[in-house]
């Protein structure tokens, strides 16, 4: 029987977790599974075909640490998925800069190694914005994120230089339309679309995530949102398991038509399997099919 391990963390406490809803496709295809903490010390790595990122999600707490658990599991004999060469690139936001060099649309943005203080009221000029967000360029789940007025980025300058002090940061136009419409996410496994949702933040809030209060449901996406992501996928060039992407709508376009890409979650993404019933399903399918053609599995 084929073994898997779902990778996750130490403690689950305070997050939504839906890893569970993939045992019974799993049983169903004769893979035996268990679940093991990137933290955990002296695992024998080779005793799984595969082992599949899931809810990591503090791995920005010590994102060297987190790299080297990856690296012994690709030493290892198990296949480790999303790859870590996709995780190495994708762990550190400035990969939104690459795409953006690639002519993938992202909001305007700024990015520094640390903040000044004497600047910070500089960046709403420079991003012809009203209000702006500002988080670290290695973090997950709206971990040490700002949004700020000019008056509360004066309010909060102490503040944001000891966050950033020696963190780097993107600072980035705050988008209406998180607020107005909400942000979608749209999920890809093994390069087959799966299923959409659409996140709205709670009230006086501008954070989408479950955790924080987030408004969530599956939808049909729009053809033009589907061709936004599958242009991200064409220009990341590498197969993936899974692939979570995350736009807002671009409300400057006078089409409607236009998304600006927020992430590309190719790490540890919640995929909502509890929105979508058969999402599970496909999940393990698409896995299926990529440990054969990837000789992992006969």
């Amino acid at each position: 029987m084929n073994k898997c391990a779902i990778l996750s963390m130490d403690n689950l406490e305070g997050h939504m977790v839906y890893d569970d809803l993939l045992h019974a496709p799993l049983k169903k295809a004769n893979w035996e599974f268990e679940t093991v903490s990137w933290q955990q010390q002296g695992v024998d790595w080779d005793q799984y075909n595969l082992v599949m990122i899931r809810s990591t999600w503090d791995y920005q707490l010590n994102s060297d640490k987190f790299i080297e658990t990856l690296q012994q599991i690709e030493n290892s004999s198990a296949h480790l998925d999303n790859p870590l060469d996709i995780v190495r690139w994708n762990i550190d936001k400035k990969y939104l800069r690459d795409l953006e060099s690639k002519g993938i649309q992202i909001l305007p943005t700024l990015w520094r190694d640390s903040i000044d203080e004497n600047e910070i009221n500089d960046f709403f000029e420079q991003l012809q914005a009203e209000e702006i967000v500002i988080k670290p360029c290695i973090s997950a789940g709206a971990f040490n994120t700002f949004r700020l007025t000019p008056s509360q980025a004066i309010e909060k300058s102490s503040a944001l230089v000891d966050a950033f002090q020696q963190r780097s940061c993107m600072i980035q136009s705050f988008s209406q339309a998180i607020i107005d419409e909400g942000e979608f996410s749209i999920f890809y496994f093994d390069g087959e679309y799966s299923h959409t949702v659409l996140k709205k933040p709670k009230t006086n809030d501008f954070r989408v995530q479950e955790e924080f209060g987030g408004l969530l449901k599956k939808v049909e996406p729009e053809a033009a949102l589907k061709r936004h992501a599958e242009r991200v996928l064409d220009v990341v060039g590498q197969s993936l398991l899974y692939a979570r992407l995350d736009f807002v709508r671009d409300n400057s376009d006078a089409t409607n038509s236009c998304f600006a890409l927020m992430e590309a979650e190719l790490i540890e993404p919640s995929l909502y399997f509890n929105l979508d019933p058969e999402s599970p399903r496909r999940y393990v399918e698409a896995m299926q099919r990529r440990m054969k053609r990837l000789g992992v599995i006969e």
